[in-house]
């Protein structure tokens, strides 16, 4: 077993500390500076709550919103299972963001069941896209601002590397 600093009733009682609280650092942790997968949801946690802030003041929609729209202009007629799959999100997420589309006349549904309906963009849909796109894709310039072309290319290509081994892994 590791040694660790445990705190006693006595700490307890005299610095509020817990009965048997871990009061020191462990020695064998992870580097959160050097922790690569902490890193790459740092940025991405950045870049989204950044996007999001900003398209909602700029708009009244969110990320989810945005990223139901933008996999719609991309793939017109998928169904909300597919959407969900497509952008690798929770279907109650993709669910409650077609439900915002919906009630902001952005998008339209097309016959079928419930859950397998068609979804497209509508005029005022793609107009919000046109609207949307280059909030989005600031951060994206942010993050590749002073890289070559070389350098972009090459991180994409690392970045598509470490999805598809996770996806392989799971």
């Amino acid at each position: 077993m590791t040694d660790v600093n445990v705190s006693t009733e006595a700490d307890a009682a005299s610095r509020g500390v817990p009965a048997g609280a871990v009061t020191e650092p462990l020695d064998d942790v992870i580097s959160p500076d050097l922790f690569v997968p902490r890193l790459v949801a740092l940025l991405s946690n950045a870049l989204v709550w950044r996007e999001s802030h900003q398209l909602r003041r700029a708009v009244g929609l969110g990320t989810n919103d945005w990223r139901v729209l933008s996999a719609l202009a991309i793939r017109p007629g998928q169904p909300s299972n597919e959407v969900s799959d497509f952008l690798s999100v929770n279907k109650a997420v993709v669910s409650k963001s077609v439900n915002t589309l919906l009630d902001h006349e952005l998008i339209v549904v097309g016959d079928g069941p419930r859950g397998s309906r068609p979804l497209y963009l509508n005029e005022a849909g793609a107009e919000m896209h046109a609207r949307m796109k280059p909030i989005s894709t600031s951060g994206e310039e942010i993050i590749l601002a002073g890289l070559s072309a070389d350098e972009v290319r090459t991180a994409t290509e690392t970045l598509q590397g470490m999805l598809d081994r996770i996806r392989a892994a799971s």
